[in-house]
């Protein structure tokens, strides 16, 4: 299982570009914390981030967001993205486990869930929506919702569809 500052790290550079750029069109209070936090880290004021050119200003941030002490910041842009942008598919994750959910959000996971069903869903995301998108949100899951299925983590680790770097 990886890290929300690793994922960033070693997801394709064009899917972290479109998880930044989602963000500043679609989720702008996301957006600024993201940015408030990279110049925190960096030592500057966000509005010297904010006057560089964007191709640039993302670039910066995404650089920033992979170190280890961004982790916070990290998992909040991937959460964020992954609840606005990809709900259909966390959703359906969900469903066919059969844990209830509001929207997409679980008020609180189940301690273990069945193997089969764990695998069918597994399947049916990497069938119905990009493998590396299922691995991100998978090990977002893992990352930051205290999930600590066994067999999930397992899959993660083993199935080479779910591999991001």
């Amino acid at each position: 299982m990886l890290k929300c500052h690793e994922l960033i790290g070693f997801m394709p550079q064009e899917l972290a570009n479109e998880i930044v750029q989602f963000l500043f069109a679609s989720d702008k209070p996301t957006y600024r914390a993201a940015l408030a936090a990279v110049a925190e880290a960096n030592r500057v004021r966000p509005v010297f981030l904010e006057r560089k050119p964007r191709v640039q200003r993302h670039a910066e941030m995404l650089s920033a967001l992979s170190r280890p002490r961004m982790e916070e910041a990290a998992a909040t842009v991937l959460r964020e993205w992954l609840l606005k942008a990809e709900k259909p598919m966390i959703i359906d994750f969900l469903d066919t486990l059969g844990i209830s959910h509001e929207d997409g959000l679980v008020e609180e996971f189940p301690e273990e869930v069945d193997e089969g069903k764990l695998q069918e869903a597994v399947d049916k995301l990497l069938a119905k929506y990009p493998p590396i998108k299922v691995s991100v949100y998978l090990n977002t899951m893992m990352a930051t919702s205290g999930v600590g299925w066994k067999k999930l983590g397992e899959l993660v680790d083993s199935d080479e569809r779910l591999q991001i770097a």
